[in-house]
């Protein structure tokens, strides 16, 4: 499944094509995605102006000129692409997928001229729902989602507060959506590589007496930030389905430390460990057991 750098390398690919650009035509040519779409999808979209392409955890938002806004999950396999006549920069991208799953195309004009995006979903797990922007941050898809890794909200301090107490495994306080918004397996794995924290560790051993950060959760803090920064500009990490609006593929898959390197030796200057796979909570982890501790 997507993950925040790779949403937000959609966002960005999106954003010259859609942002000030009026919604001419909606081709709406199924009524579902994961969920039923909204009611007279088309009739609410078609006119409006695209304000802006946002973004909020794994969630694209799309605000739209009378207040509402667009929210779309890519689930497992969707994505968007850019097309037209005359290239777009480099977000342009001709045809690539097949026809056959393209299930939403918006006809768009605007500062960019005359656009399709295309949003393309073999699997059908993503979905599209339309809320109301005054009250965004209340909507059930909104309103448990914790601190953004991109934002100054996350600090050693904050995290220190969530972690208090807690038992549980340290690789599942980071995927706790409630806690770090649009982290996902890929990226906590490598951020606790990074860190050199094991990810059986207990969260709460990060947080003194005194309910401050310890050392080591700083060191945690500024390992999330550089991951999720660096899967950024590399594109995200293209695995099975996750292409840029262009069509390109992301290439972080190719520096990962940790992550499906199972048997391979770890990359830690001075460590002769073997990076080793196990299960947590249904999902792989994979780290160094000889240095993340």
């Amino acid at each position: 499944m997507p993950e925040l750098p790779e949403v937000e390398t959609v966002r960005r690919g999106l954003a010259p094509a859609m942002e000030g650009a009026r919604i001419d035509r909606l081709e709406q040519r199924r009524p579902d995605l994961r969920f039923p779409l909204p009611a007279r999808f088309g009739a609410r979209l078609e006119g409006r102006t695209i304000l802006s392409v946002k973004r909020r955890a794994k969630y694209l938002l799309i605000e739209l000129d009378d207040g509402a806004v667009l929210i779309s999950h890519l689930g497992m396999s969707g994505s968007f692409r850019v097309e037209e006549d005359a290239p777009l920069g480099r977000f342009h991208h001709a045809r690539g997928k097949q026809a056959r799953h393209d299930h939403i195309v918006f006809h768009v004009d605007g500062p960019a001229g005359a656009v399709r995006v295309v949003y393309n979903d073999p699997r059908r797990f993503g979905f599209m729902a339309l809320a109301a922007g005054r009250s965004l941050e209340t909507h059930p898809l909104m309103r448990d989602l914790g601190m953004e890794p991109t934002g100054n909200h996350l600090n050693a301090e904050a995290l220190a507060r969530r972690f208090a107490g807690k038992t549980a495994p340290l690789k599942a306080a980071l995927l706790d959506q409630r806690i770090i918004a649009g982290l996902g397996n890929i990226y906590v794995c490598e951020a606790l590589w990074r860190a050199r924290l094991s990810p059986r560790r207990r969260a709460g051993t990060l947080v003194n007496a005194r309910g401050a950060p310890v050392a080591r959760l700083e060191t945690l803090v500024h390992a999330v930030r550089q991951v999720i920064a660096a899967a950024i500009e590399a594109g995200g990490s293209s695995l099975r389905d996750h292409r840029q609006t262009n069509g390109a593929l992301g290439y972080f898959q190719h520096r990962f430390n940790a992550y499906d390197r199972e048997g391979q030796p770890c990359g830690h200057t001075g460590c002769s460990g073997t990076i080793k796979r196990i299960v947590q909570s249904g999902r792989s982890t994979f780290y160094c057991p000889a240095c993340q501790r």
